[in-house]
């Protein structure tokens, strides 16, 4: 098995890889610039197609990094970038675009997302995000951390159907999502991308976590982060900058949970009853 192969297809048909690298908290630190690097660069080299990142992390040097990172291959990796909400009016978020391929010396971005609900209106910044697409600086636009009131409001806008993906807090011990959002999603053909899948390295104590781990002679963690890609509709994006960890991320991707583990891990981390707010870091 080769869990890399697995892709999600977008609304417009595109089959993106189902498996990417996370970039949040690089470019923090200069001295761990070339490291940080490195670490993306063995990820492309072991077949990652995807990666993540933002003009936040690290104010744009994150973005620099993935820029350095993917010199000489950027026809083989999907390139995910977001918006700040305060550059999201209908320029601001056209010359947030140019500074982000800029950095990441591209000349496009293949999913463009609002990294969060911000106070320009959304007609306004989806306004921005098709130039952006007419002019082909992107290819597809999205959104994150949006929540069912925000996406019913952004699909009402001109344009807004235009939706690709919903970027959002998801893994085991953070299931809010499946409480409505999830299904919202799901019932558009709008695929979603959870975000520390791994709950940034703070793996639960729980015996049926423990117990599914033991099952599959695999750690927690790559439970955890099988959990989350069991949607065919779901896109994970770990971060890891230690090889150890990223091969063992990419592993994960091949385990298959059966109903019992699912049960299993039901009765540990019980999914939600309803509704709830959705969470975000």
């Amino acid at each position: 098995m080769n869990g890399l192969r697995r892709t999600v297809r977008l609304p417009d048909a595109t089959q993106v890889p189902a498996f990417g690298v996370g970039t949040w908290r690089m470019g923090e630190r200069k001295g761990s610039r070339a490291a940080e690097v490195a670490s993306l660069r063995a990820a492309l080299d072991l077949g990652v197609g995807l990666v993540d990142t933002a003009e936040m992390y690290g104010e744009g040097e994150a973005e620099a990094i993935v820029g350095e990172a993917v010199a000489g291959r950027r026809d083989s990796v999907y390139v995910v970038s977001k918006v700040y909400p305060h550059n999201a009016s209908r320029a601001g978020v056209v010359a947030a675009c140019e500074r982000s391929l800029k950095r990441l010396g591209t000349d496009r971005i293949d999913l463009y997302l609002l990294h969060w609900r911000g106070s320009h209106k959304l007609a306004d910044t989806v306004a921005g995000f098709e130039k952006l697409k007419e002019s082909g600086k992107i290819r597809a636009w999205g959104v994150s951390n949006l929540d069912v009131d925000d996406m019913e409001e952004l699909a009402a806008v001109p344009g807004g159907k235009g939706c690709a993906a919903n970027q959002v807090l998801y893994n085991l011990s953070r299931r809010g999502i499946e409480g409505g959002l999830l299904g919202w999603c799901r019932a558009r053909g709008i695929p979603i991308m959870a975000y520390s899948p791994l709950e940034q390295a703070r793996f639960p104590a729980a015996p049926g976590l423990a117990a599914v781990a033991k099952r599959h002679g695999a750690s927690p963690a790559q439970i955890m982060l099988a959990w989350a890609a069991r949607h065919p509709d779901a896109i994970v994006i770990p971060k890891s900058t230690r090889l150890e960890h990223l091969k063992e991320n990419i592993a994960a991707m091949d385990i298959a949970l059966g109903e019992a583990d699912i049960a299993d891990l039901d009765r540990a981390f019980p999914p939600p009853r309803g509704p709830q707010t959705l969470e975000m870091l």
